[in-house]
């Protein structure tokens, strides 16, 4: 593993995150940085909004300049580090404004979706200089959709501590689920519900198919961009299960204590899986295909098609 991902960037270097998936690949490189060379880290600039600035909170030092917006950020950098995120401009703006000042510009993109839809906002497509990814599917994705953008994989840091985390913190029982929710934009065809509460719904009517005990322990694990209480009335519905919300920090508790986990396409499905849990996505069949594309990720709509046709 080399010594820092960030460490050969020209600097002062400018970083900007605010949703959670770039952000942890992000601060996985910082911490990097921070176990070999600490002494840099006083070049950079770095604005966090969000759930990337919540996740920041508490954990990492102070001596990174912490930004108050994008022209403090910018003032005198030599290069920026962006997240990709959808859940807010702040990333695009930052990115525009680096290239109207001819700053070089690197965007981390974290997942396996929407890939364009990330440099648009109202119809304007801004392109970084170079997009780095962290493993291959993500590398071939991003290579076809801007074949004049570099697309380089750089370690992926932050999946291997998670990992290590994990193992550490095995528990034994055999019949817990952790259910890993997201925000879903689509309502796939339903305008009253959205598509979260959509999926949701169908995991728990399809409950029998996981393989699960009769009565399974669950746990609801909010994304970092949910509002407080989102499915608290959701959860009070549920009579005969026993389900709750899941209060842990730690995510790599939280997979550990599980031996199924569930979501739609979620990158925290991967890490799931990649930890040796049986992983399914809850995505019904009347909306499109889960697009992780890990081949161990089981599609609860395909188990019960199969079933069927057994």
């Amino acid at each position: 593993m080399p010594n820092s991902v960030l460490h050969d960037l020209p600097t002062p270097l400018a970083l900007v995150c605010h949703d959670a998936g770039a952000a942890n690949l992000i601060f996985s490189w910082i911490r990097m940085s921070m176990a070999t060379y600490p002494e840099e880290m006083r070049n950079w600039h770095l604005l966090l909004k969000g759930p990337a600035e919540k996740l920041w909170t508490g954990n990492f030092p102070t001596q990174i300049h912490l930004c108050r917006n994008i022209d403090e950020l910018l003032d005198g950098v030599h290069m920026l580090v962006t997240g990709t995120g959808w859940a807010s401009n702040l990333e695009y703006d930052a990115l525009k404004i680096a290239c109207q000042r001819n700053i070089p510009t690197i965007a981390v993109i974290d997942h396996w979706t929407n890939y364009r839809d990330r440099f648009i906002r109202n119809g304007i497509e801004v392109l970084p200089d170079t997009i780095w990814v962290t493993d291959v599917d993500a590398k071939i994705i991003a290579e076809n959709e801007f074949n004049t953008v570099e697309v380089i994989q750089k370690p992926n840091v932050y999946l291997e501590k998670i990992l290590q985390e994990i193992n550490s913190n095995e528990f034994t029982d055999n019949d817990n689920i952790l259910y890993l929710l997201e925000p879903v934009r689509d309502a796939w065809g339903n305008g009253k519900i959205s598509g979260e509460f959509i999926a949701l719904n169908y995991f728990i009517n399809n409950l029998n198919i996981l393989g699960a005990s009769d009565k399974p322990s669950i746990r609801l694990r909010p994304h970092p961009s949910d509002s407080l209480g989102k499915y608290d009335q959701w959860i009070n519905e549920q009579k005969h299960i026993n389900i709750s919300l899941d209060r842990e920090i730690d995510l790599a508790k939280s997979i550990a204590w599980s031996n199924m986990v569930v979501g739609c396409q979620t990158y925290a499905m991967v890490i799931a899986l990649a930890a040796g849990k049986k992983v399914f996505s809850s995505i019904p069949p009347w909306a499109p295909s889960c697009v992780l594309p890990q081949k161990g990720i089981l599609k609860i709509s395909e188990l019960i098609q199969n079933k069927i046709a057994h």
